[in-house]
């Protein structure tokens, strides 16, 4: 194999998302048994107890849910201040991420960006939606 090909990025149950994020679309589980959807990826349904999960595309809207500012450098992706929150999507599920631009304050619309990587998938990041 060619050290140049890109390798699966992720395991067996998060590589779906990172596919998706490849391609610049933010995927979720959806359980086609309750309908629930749900974030971080797991091997069952976290509301009704289903074996089986599929994969949904999100909107990509969300809402500030909590919301902090990270001072200490973490990792060398991350130069801070830079804002860490939990949003909540509009399907439902929340997930962790960071903002981008403008002042944000919990409650506000936020909507999808992504952040480029040299040697991996983009991160879904979030930037305050207008009006």
């Amino acid at each position: 194999m060619s050290e140049n090909k890109k390798q699966p990025y992720g395991d067996p149950i998060t590589y779906p998302f990172w596919e998706a994020a490849a391609q610049h679309r933010l995927l979720v589980q959806h359980c086609p048994r309750c309908g629930a959807y749900q974030f971080y990826p797991r091997p069952f349904c976290l509301a009704c107890g289903a074996d089986k999960v599929d994969w949904a595309e999100a909107k990509g809207e969300a809402r500030i849910y909590s919301m902090t500012t990270v001072r200490v450098q973490i990792s060398p992706d991350f130069n801070p201040p830079y804002i860490a929150a939990v949003v909540e999507l509009d399907e439902g599920p929340r997930m962790l991420g960071n903002i981008t631009g403008g002042s944000p304050k919990i409650g506000d619309r936020v909507k999808l960006a992504w952040r480029e990587r040299a040697d991996a998938p983009p991160l879904p990041v979030w930037t305050l939606k207008e009006g």
